[in-house]
């Protein structure tokens, strides 16, 4: 059974296997990437409820395992060279996973490192952007009566949904074959249904990218990651 007592968070999210990868999470954009990566994978993994509440994600516990107090977060005890090893940020969560297994990444260098791109492309383009359109339309951004900031983010939306669009003509997924990149963009696109900005950003005149989410929401794997673990 493997140790992981050099890990303080699992005194506060206990593992009941210890011996599988323990998932911190919750079902945001962010959050699901890592939940459908391990479905579409196939490994072992428990999945432990981390609110967005400070009292959970800024709780000493969690700031063991992410000092930037945010999720996903997991403990892989059977990491490289068979040590345990704890990670943050979706983005290096999704290209481990993907090297542990040799899945979701293409084939050959060349391949992976295209996938590697635009896993990239949503990190530092569509999760900020998007996510900031979500605080100026939805949250208390929205309060806000000067419609720069709202109008700014829109229109950034707006672009990469058109960089997408491009992007996925004539293809199913967007390097070619099904691969992180897919995973760590859809949720997001998902994303602006929550944040009630879909007619706002012109969504059905994206064609290929809604039939591209509309593929991936279809997924088995995907399905069950979206909720795990469960919201409530």
């Amino acid at each position: 059974m493997a140790d992981l007592s050099a890990f303080p968070i699992t005194a506060r999210w206990p593992a009941s296997d210890p011996d599988v990868i323990q998932l911190y999470s919750f079902p945001t954009p962010n959050g699901v990437k890592a939940s459908i990566a391990l479905e579409e994978t196939g490994l072992a993994y428990e999945a432990h409820r981390v609110t967005l509440a400070d009292a959970d994600v800024k709780s000493d516990a969690f700031l063991s395992l992410n000092p930037n107090n945010k999720i996903p977060a997991l403990i892989d005890p059977n990491g490289p060279g068979g040590a345990p090893i704890g990670l943050f940020e979706s983005g290096a969560i999704l290209i481990y996973l993907a090297e542990k297994t040799g899945q979701l990444i293409g084939d050959g260098p060349a391949e992976k490192y295209k996938a590697i791109q635009w896993v990239m492309f949503q990190m530092g383009g569509i999760g900020p952007m998007f996510g900031q359109l979500g605080y100026f339309a939805k949250f208390a951004g929205a309060e806000i009566e000067d419609p720069r900031p709202r109008e700014r983010y829109l229109n950034e939306a707006k672009r990469l949904l058109a960089v997408l669009d491009r992007e996925l003509e004539g293809k199913s997924w967007i390097t070619g074959s099904y691969s992180i990149a897919d995973i760590a963009i859809a949720p997001w696109l998902r994303g602006l249904d929550f944040y009630g900005v879909k007619e706002a950003v012109g969504w059905d005149g994206y064609g290929n990218v809604v039939a591209y989410l509309d593929r991936f929401l279809a997924r088995p794997a995907v399905q069950k990651g979206l909720v795990t673990p469960p919201r409530d």
